[in-house]
């Protein structure tokens, strides 16, 4: 298993992520000075969108121009259980406004668990692709008595889509999934990759869970994190995933047509490119393909637009909050949020986690030495992330 280093407080962090000395009201300069020049290119973009468009149409102005609209405007989703969408095959939970979730339960019978987690799923993932479950050893699960349970998220797999989603909302949908499944009032939450937006919007909305960050997805526009730390973290994405972020938060309008046009290059994720794997992560990558047990889940079915797009825009949006503005969410201080990363993640750069780690005590860090963006598929790490949640094992 990968050498794992915990780093608890601002003492025991790397020196190179420095706390910024400078005054409340000049930490927002660095961040516009930043970003200012993306905004001109931004207009420059869609200036030549708009070029482009009408150099290919031919027809009326008029026509022109809707067309124009029709080639941004993503189509509408294809619900499940609809004539023209997928057949819903898994159960599933009404919310309050209508909505389903989709969810699959792991591990222990619900009714005799010691431990109940609810996980949140990454990017183009869903409710069968639970990391920690499908890696824990059984003798882990049965000694702890560990209940799992999944969902898809908005959008993914068969959970209907949810064109208002915000931060806020993954929270409330979490809470409403916990009430109507029952695992009471003290429940566990994991998040992996951008699931882990969703672990710090419960620990703001529904305090009190006792929680795990898994390589959480991070926003470049978060107002309390020195300008020098934004850069090295922004500077670490590939050119092309540095203006696909730039898109999702200036013009999300535009979201849909950056990711399937093929004028400039769109995700390096969406595209499949290993340039944002690590070594580890290609040796693990290998090894699940090759499995003939490995489980592949259509979570895009209704689209790609409420699904990835969705959390493109999303998680680059306007935050309510960063994490830094969290307090202890423990009483007496009795409790911690676990945090993992791999330090050669490429795909959400350490660098911002890592200062998250610094500035609040009750962030118990967990360095995975030589990790990537898969690290808790590597042989052992599940048992060791389960085990530390819910017994504190180091």
């Amino acid at each position: 298993m990968a050498e794992v280093r915990r780093k608890i407080s601002a003492a025991s962090a790397r020196a190179h992520t420095r706390k910024s000395h400078q005054s409340s009201s000049f930490k927002l300069s660095p961040v516009v000075k930043l970003w200012s020049f993306s905004v001109a290119q931004l207009y420059a973009l869609n200036y030549l969108l708009s070029v482009t468009l009408t150099m290919q149409v031919t027809l009326t102005t008029n026509k022109s121009k809707y067309l124009r609209y029709k080639v941004i405007q993503p189509p509408p989703p294809k619900m499940c259980g609809s004539p023209n969408g997928p057949p819903v095959t898994a159960p599933r939970i009404r919310l309050k406004d209508g909505r389903h979730l989709a969810y699959k339960e792991h591990g222990v019978p619900r009714d005799v668990a010691k431990y109940k987690i609810i996980y949140v799923h990454g990017f183009r993932s869903g409710r069968h692709n639970v990391i920690v479950a499908a890696t824990l050893s059984p003798e882990v699960i049965e000694e702890l008595g560990v209940y799992i349970v999944s969902f898809d998220r908005p959008g993914y797999g068969e959970s209907d889509p949810n064109p208002k989603q915000t931060v806020k909302s993954m929270a409330m949908d979490i809470e409403e999934l916990a009430d109507q499944l029952g695992p009471g009032s003290k429940f566990y939450v994991i998040g992996y990759s951008i699931g882990g937006q969703a672990v710090w919007s419960c620990l703001k909305y529904i305090p009190n869970r006792l929680a795990t960050l898994l390589a959480p997805a991070v926003t470049y526009w978060w107002p309390n994190f020195p300008a020098n730390v934004l850069n090295e973290a922004f500077n670490q994405k590939l050119r092309k995933d540095q203006w696909v972020i730039r898109v999702a938060h200036y013009a999300p309008w535009l979201v849909y047509w950056w990711n399937t046009q093929e004028l400039f290059p769109a995700s390096s994720v969406l595209a499949n490119n290993s340039d944002v794997l690590s070594s580890q992560d290609k040796e693990i990558m290998s090894r699940i393909y090759s499995r003939k047990d490995s489980v592949s889940q259509p979570v895009t079915e209704q689209g790609e637009f409420e699904s990835l797009h969705r959390d493109l825009i999303v998680t680059q949006g306007a935050w309510e909050f960063d994490p830094l503005d969290l307090g202890n969410p423990f009483a007496n201080n009795k409790g911690f949020v676990h945090l993992w990363h791999g330090d050669e993640d490429k795909i959400v750069p350490i660098t911002m986690n890592r200062y998250i780690a610094e500035q609040l005590p009750w962030i118990w860090y967990h360095e995975v030495s030589g990790g990537g963006h898969f690290f808790p598929l590597a042989d052992g790490m599940s048992n060791a992330i389960i085990k530390a949640l819910l017994v504190g094992e180091k």
